[in-house]
Order: structure tokens, then C-alpha cells, then sequence
């Protein structure tokens, strides 16, 4: 599914931010992103998830390269795939219904199937009862589940999700995992960064570390 060959990725300054990345990740995968602040993960992951591009080398998304894709692939390819942020990025004047439809509206899905997706997303997460209300009237944990279901609701088949759990207490983090974790079985290629290393011994998936932009051995 995801197919790095030695990725770099420079900033201004000519300031390397990832060295040398090769990368497999199979259809159906969990990974672990893991390494200090300022390792490269937030990084690695803007560029599978499409919001930046390699300086130099390949990344092949479904045997697409990334780099040579016109705009109208490009954006083909982003419904595919959902993102899950650590400060949530909800829009705090829409309500919950509106901020899980949004990705919907964007791709203009019609009415009646945004409605449906956005409230099956919504049960997924347990939060149907929450749909008139609005961000700054939840829980972070509330939050960060209504980021699952905006992530969700295109029914990706890549879920990438960045410090998921960095801004919340070890049982609504434990919640949101287990979230993560129930989609990998259903089938779907799940990514994700964090510094918690309590959580990866739990689940006991595949790791990537990462150490001033490169993938270190362990």
C-alpha cells in the first residue's frame, strides 16, 4: 500500500527534516511512529497523508507516486485516506453533525448519503446524542472521538493519526486506541505517531523509530 524509497525532505535553510526514509506498509498493517520531538515523525506522516511532498526520493501510495500525480489524482487519492490530529482541528462554530460531515460536503456527496455516514461514523464513536453540539462544549476525549468520526466517515482505507492521545488522561487515551485498534481488524491500514511508549508495549504492534529524520534499528 505504502512504499518509500529513500525519501528526503528539506525545509528552508536546508534543514533535513527525514534522511534516507524506505518504508514498507501493507494493506491491513498497524504501525507504531515513535522517536524524540523533532525526529521527523509529524513529518513522515504529512507527506503519506498527502499535505506535503518529498525533497528527493519516491513514495508510492496504492502504486502511485506521489510526486508526479496531477491534481485532480491527488485529490482522488485524500478521500481515501482519513486523518486524526492531536489538538483535533474541529471548526468550533459548526456543531458536531456539521464538523463529521465536513469532509462530505467538500467531495459533494449527496444529502441523504452524507446523513448517513455522518450518523454511522457518529454511533461508531458513541456520540449520536451529541450531534447539535458544538467543540467548545465537549471533552477533549468527546473531541478527539468526533475527530475519529470525521477521519472515519469517507470509510477510508488509510487512518493516519498524529499525538492521538497526547492531549488526553490514560483512560480516554486507552479509548481512543482501542478506537484505532478496532478499525485495524476491520481492515483498515492504520498509522500512528506518539510519543507514549506505555501504550505501543500494550498493543504489542510493529514500530518504527525514529531518531533526527532517520529510521533507526532496534
Amino acid at each position: 500500500m505504502i512504499r518509500a524509497f529513500h525519501i528526503y525532505k528539506y525545509y528552508q535553510g536546508n534543514q533535513s527534516a527525514l534522511i534516507d526514509i524506505n518504508l514498507k506498509i501493507d494493506k491491513g498493517d498497524f504501525l507504531f511512529v515513535t522517536g524524540p520531538s523533532g525526529a521527523g515523525k509529524s513529518t513522515l506522516l504529512k507527506l503519506i497523508y498527502l499535505r506535503e511532498f518529498p525533497s528527493s526520493g519516491q513514495l508510492l501510495i496504492d502504486d502511485k507516486n506521489t510526486l508526479h500525480l496531477k491534481r485532480r489524482e491527488l485529490e482522488e487519492l485524500r478521500r481515501h485516506i482519513g486523518v486524526v490530529f492531536q489538538d483535533f482541528k474541529l471548526i468550533p462554530y459548526l456543531n458536531v453533525y456539521e464538523n463529521v460531515a465536513l469532509p462530505l460536503y467538500i467531495s459533494k456527496e449527496p444529502e441523504f448519503r452524507i446523513r448517513q455516514r455522518v450518523f454511522s461514523a457518529l454511533d461508531y464513536v458513541g456520540l449520536v446524542h451529541k450531534t447539535e453540539k458544538f467543540p467548545p462544549q465537549l471533552s477533549g476525549g468527546e473531541q478527539q472521538r468526533i475527530g475519529i468520526a470525521r477521519a472515519i466517515v469517507k470509510n477510508p482505507n488509510l487512518l493516519i493519526a498524529d499525538e492521538p492521545t497526547g492531549n488526553l488522561d490514560y483512560e480516554r487515551a486507552l479509548e481512543i486506541m482501542n478506537m484505532l485498534v478496532d478499525m485495524n481488524t476491520r481492515g483498515t491500514t492504520v498509522i500512528v505517531a506518539t510519543h507514549n511508549t506505555e501504550m505501543i508495549k500494550r498493543y504489542s504492534k510493529p514500530v518504527l523509530f525514529l531518531r533526527e529524520g532517520r529510521i533507526e534499528e532496534r
